[in-house]
């Protein structure tokens, strides 16, 4: 089990362990609620549409496409505590950020993946209710999952870097990659600091998952509808 440095700044002497995971969900969903008012404009776009030209805008726009991207962020998120939750542990945002290289790849070579955005909507409402179990899903299936998605979301950050120079596609494929895994392993951190403090109770962590649930049929209601 990782450290958890950033639990230890949250918890007080004496503070009951409810207070502890409602601290960490208060400040991980009020960071959401910021994203959920970022204009639809900048949502796949993190300089604007305009292709970066160097390694530097490359690799602010490889950091900045998953967070501003609130089905990306969202899903990653709920990556991160299924991997709290299961033996595989830190394997499956692995899985899902190499899948997500081999998808932008794909993009770069003109190969199609069918319906990306529903696919991606669909896997988020799809996280959710796997974190939303009373029994925790079989972990090489979320594993398999991960990586299914990992393909269709890596092929829309591809359209952020279709045409773009080498270097500054080096440096967004890293930027992505890199802040994935970061958000990745800090909800499992959470999540497995919640764990913790709640005697390995994962009611919190359910609960999580019903409002990711909630979030991505909102995101597939949006490509359904238009």
């Amino acid at each position: 089990m990782p450290s958890l440095p950033m639990v230890r700044a949250f918890k007080r002497p004496g503070m009951p362990s409810y207070r502890l995971a409602r601290s960490l969900w208060a400040s991980l969903f009020a960071g959401l609620g910021l994203f959920i008012v970022t204009p639809a404009a900048l949502a796949h776009h993190p300089l604007g549409g305009r292709l970066p030209s160097n390694f530097l805008e490359g690799f602010m726009s490889g950091v900045a496409h998953p967070v501003i991207g609130l089905d990306h962020f969202v899903f990653v998120i709920a990556v991160g505590l299924l991997a709290a939750l299961s033996r595989q542990g830190m394997r499956i945002p692995l899985a899902f950020g190499i899948a997500g290289l081999a998808g932008t790849g794909l993009h770069l070579q003109s190969l199609d993946l069918p319906a990306p955005e529903f696919f991606i909507s669909t896997s988020v409402l799809l996280f959710g209710v796997l974190l939303a179990l009373k029994q925790s899903p079989n972990g090489p299936m979320v594993l398999g999952l991960g990586a299914i998605a990992g393909l269709f979301h890596g092929y829309a950050y591809g359209e952020a870097i279709v045409g773009a120079d080498m270097s500054p596609m080096v440096a967004y494929l890293t930027g992505f990659t890199v802040i994935q895994l970061v958000i990745a392993l800090a909800a499992s951190v959470i999540g497995r600091a919640i764990l913790k403090q709640n005697q390995m109770s994962a009611l919190p962590l359910r609960f999580a998952g019903f409002v990711i649930c909630g979030m991505g049929a909102t995101f597939l209601s949006s490509v359904i509808l238009g």
